[in-house]
């Protein structure tokens, strides 16, 4: 069982939370009870989350994306308003990491999604959420790697056939940093999501793109942020996947 303040305070120096500029908080959200016994760990804050954490009898969630989005209405009206309602009434503590769970080392998005890929070498970008590592697969060859290990076919965008001996990744909607995959000189760079003009970019510069998911690709940081409090703690850990297609 651990104490709020104590796992708040553990959490939020752990992941260095405090060094990054986010749209959104990052750490406590919601207060609930001061001692936690069980945690579930989730990817994104939705309503069906917080409805199964109540049958679990949680009292907390970890989330990557929790109640507050980029250019969200600040009013607390409707879903948002259900949301915040339930965890209040069940005493329920809402915890959310965002960027601190991208560039985390070791618990990290990239860090894990990097390890269940088999990618070799990983090492962070400097100034930058980018990883990079090494591989020795084509890419149809890889494409099937992702599709076992996520259980979701990637979009891939470029030659079959090519090899992949160097690739640049971000979980999520980092399809922005395209642009940047191109300058490190990667045969392929892989995120979550895809924008219209991203398979041009990729195709003009001899770049294999790969959409693997952004949900799929930011199961895995929460899961082992949590086992890790699990194991620090004496708290209990499940983690619950709420199917999201995008």
């Amino acid at each position: 069982m651990a104490n709020r303040e104590a796992l708040k305070n553990y959490t939020q120096s752990y992941l260095n939370a405090d060094a990054f500029e986010d749209y959104c908080p990052n750490g406590l959200q919601i207060e609930g009870k001061e001692e936690i016994n069980k945690i579930i760990s989730g990817v994104s804050a939705n309503l069906a989350l917080i409805e199964r954490a109540i049958d679990e009898k949680a009292d907390a969630i970890f989330v990557h994306h929790g109640l507050f989005w980029k250019n969200d209405s600040q009013t607390i009206t409707g879903a948002k308003r259900r949301k915040i309602a339930l965890l209040l009434e069940n005493n329920i503590n809402l915890f959310a990491y965002h960027l601190p769970l991208d560039a985390h080392p070791d618990v990290g998005n990239n860090a894990q999604l990097g390890k269940l890929l088999g990618i070799n070498n990983m090492s962070p970008v400097a100034n930058s959420l980018l990883w990079t590592g090494e591989l020795e697969l084509n890419v149809g060859e890889f494409g099937v790697e992702i599709d076992s290990a996520l259980q979701r076919a990637p979009l891939i965008i470029g030659d079959q056939s090519a090899n992949i001996k160097r690739i640049a990744w971000c979980t999520g909607a980092a399809q922005g940093f395209i642009d940047q995959a191109v300058e490190l000189g990667v045969d392929a760079y892989l995120t979550g999501e895809v924008s219209e003009q991203t398979p041009a970019t990729a195709l003009e510069n001899d770049l294999v793109f790969i959409s693997a998911g952004h949900h799929a690709t930011e199961r895995y940081g929460v899961q082992a942020l949590c086992q890790h409090l699990s194991d620090k703690f004496g708290c209990q850990h499940q983690y619950i996947e709420i199917d999201n297609c995008v």
